[in-house]
């Protein structure tokens, strides 16, 4: 699967536009891992727990979008991006989202 976030990829073209293709993960921040991170915020710099969650939820929404693609008959995804969003206190909803291509070499 080519995964690109630009609205075309290098070396291929374009044979058929499948959809809109996305990969939803909602994550929570459990009481220790705020409890650890209220400390590492004490001494500054990055806060590792949190990194780790948000990397982690990151590549659960790539894989999401991938597979998501791939039921589709599609072998590229353009323009794809991210976003999340607080859904309440300590609960994120991370989106992976792009435009499901079929791509040939040229």
């Amino acid at each position: 699967m080519i995964v690109v976030t630009t609205n075309d990829a290098p070396g291929y073209r374009i044979v058929r536009n499948v959809g809109l293709v996305r990969g939803v993960t909602v994550r929570s921040r459990s009481v220790i891992g705020n409890f650890a991170a209220g400390i590492q915020s004490i001494f500054g710099g990055n806060i590792t727990i949190y990194t780790r969650l948000a990397e982690h939820a990151r590549a659960e929404a790539y894989d999401l979008l991938v597979a998501h693609a791939a039921q589709m008959g599609a072998n590229g995804v353009l323009a794809m991006r991210y976003d999340a969003n607080e859904i309440m206190e300590g609960i994120t909803e991370v989106l992976a989202y792009g435009t499901a291509v079929v791509l040939e070499p040229l």
